[in-house]
């Protein structure tokens, strides 16, 4: 991948949301302070409250889904978005305050050399902690993508990335819209693809409103639905796409 300063970058932040209406206004104000100059693209995942509304306010492009395709969908028409608007990069963002955009600049750095920058809880930076049936997913998922990718891999279950054109141009043409698909299933795509990716340490915060999703029962779920995407996406075979520069 041929380096480009981030200075010519078109950069498009994409947010997946859903019923977010309690932080999306902020942190399209938060982004647009920390990143002048990079598009917004809130993509609305069938929200039932005023986040549209509100991400619009807020300065935002919003793509409206009319029913919830979950995080893979939302992020599916990010892509093809910024595909057909000629973006180099696409961040990905998400809309409850959990990831800092003070942070992006170094994702966008380790596109220099690399074709998916991911943003890792677990690398050094910050004490997050997983804990109970999620931890051990955590682990697992690290080692097997480790293995697969030949680089170290912490945290392969993050939502907070950077994608240069290789990545833009493979991801849409198809992404995975099933459960985990947008980060297992995306990344076993990637790495059979033969793109680069890169981890980064960043600090994650807790989310600025909504609810949280974890509880004991849903972790050892997740443990569980983790262990079966990671298995489906090594046995699926997907149609050949080809990610090679345009260029």
């Amino acid at each position: 991948m041929s380096s480009t300063s981030v200075t010519t970058r078109r950069v498009l932040i994409v947010m997946p949301a859903l019923n977010e209406q309690a932080s999306v206004g902020e942190v399209i104000s938060q982004v647009k302070q920390s990143l002048p100059g990079m598009d917004v693209l809130v993509v609305d995942d069938g929200s039932s409250d005023d986040t549209a509304k509100l991400a619009r306010a807020a300065g935002a492009e919003v793509a409206r889904l009319s029913v919830n395709l979950g995080v893979g969908g939302a992020m599916r028409t990010g892509f093809r978005y910024a595909a057909a608007r000629g973006y180099d990069v696409v961040v990905q963002v998400d809309a409850d305050g959990q990831h800092d955009p003070e942070e992006v600049a170094a994702l966008l750095d380790a596109l220099d050399d690399a074709d998916i920058a991911i943003g890792s809880r677990f690398a050094g930076k910050g004490a997050y902690k997983a804990s109970g049936p999620r931890k051990y997913a955590m682990v697992v998922l690290s080692f097997v993508f480790s293995r697969l990718g030949k680089t170290k891999l912490t945290d392969v279950t993050s939502g907070f990335k950077a994608m240069g054109p290789r990545a833009i141009k493979m991801f849409a043409a198809y992404y995975p819209a099933e459960y985990l698909g947008d980060t297992v299933e995306s990344l076993v795509m990637a790495i059979r693809a033969e793109l680069k990716i890169k981890e980064i340490p960043v600090i994650m915060r807790e989310r600025a409103g909504g609810t949280p999703s974890h509880s004991p029962v849903k972790s050892a779920v997740y443990l569980g639905r983790a262990g079966l995407a990671l298995l489906l996406a090594l046995v699926r075979r997907r149609p050949a796409v080809d990610s090679s520069d345009s260029a």
